[in-house]
């Protein structure tokens, strides 16, 4: 059985979208992607692309640095959300929503949503805030509203795992409460790896019963 569950999970093919500014959601990217490759998934991180003028990002030293720093992430296209059996998006909250850069990049997933390319792909979504209660699970929500438009389904973490807990507790989706060191606790990373894990999981699942 466990055999079986294993060549389930390796068919999956994840795609992990994240916008970040500073790095945290970068961060958050990077984890969900080595736990979704312990499991055996194949996975590509892409962000989307940065909206924010050229004087903006300059005026911020942590922005400017984190820019230049994974300039070379490559950028998310239309084929890589076609090419993905499952989804994992990370943004930062901006007033309880998500970032205007990757609400631009939804926006022009009209087509792909016509076409009806988007439907039964299996998402997930992490944030983060300058603080424990600066609209981390309204971001997550407010993205999930989007999927729900898709026909995707959605696999939030909720309390599968003790690690949900140790890592603050939020059900919809992994949240990191950002920090001026950067640094991110380790429940939390390693409740990115989980989420990621169990969503994975979920897409071999729904793969393996539409190939049936």
């Amino acid at each position: 059985m466990r055999k079986k569950e294993d060549e389930i999970v390796s068919n999956v093919k994840l795609a992990i979208v994240y916008y970040s500014s500073t790095g945290t959601n970068y961060k958050l990217a990077q984890a969900a992607a080595e736990g979704a490759k312990e499991i055996g998934a194949e996975v590509k991180l892409v962000r989307v692309p940065e909206t924010a003028p050229e004087q903006a990002i300059a005026s911020n030293p942590a922005w400017k640095a984190h820019a230049e720093a994974t300039k070379d992430v490559p950028e998310v296209t239309h084929a890589d959300i076609e090419w993905a059996d499952a989804i994992i998006f990370s943004t930062p909250t901006r007033f309880g929503n998500m970032a205007s850069q990757m609400k631009q990049f939804f926006d022009t997933t009209g087509g792909l949503w016509f076409q009806g390319k988007l439907v039964n792909k299996v998402v997930s979504a992490m944030t983060s805030a300058s603080n424990p209660h600066g609209g981390q699970e309204a971001t997550v929500l407010s993205l999930y509203t989007t999927m729900y438009h898709w026909g995707a389904i959605v696999a939030a973490p909720g309390y599968t795992d003790p690690i949900t807990f140790q890592a603050g507790g939020n059900p919809y989706g992994t949240s990191a409460t950002a920090v001026d060191s950067g640094e991110i606790p380790d429940a939390v990373l390693q409740a990115a790896r989980h989420q990621a894990k169990r969503t994975v999981t979920v897409a071999g699942w729904v793969k393996a019963g539409q190939s049936s």
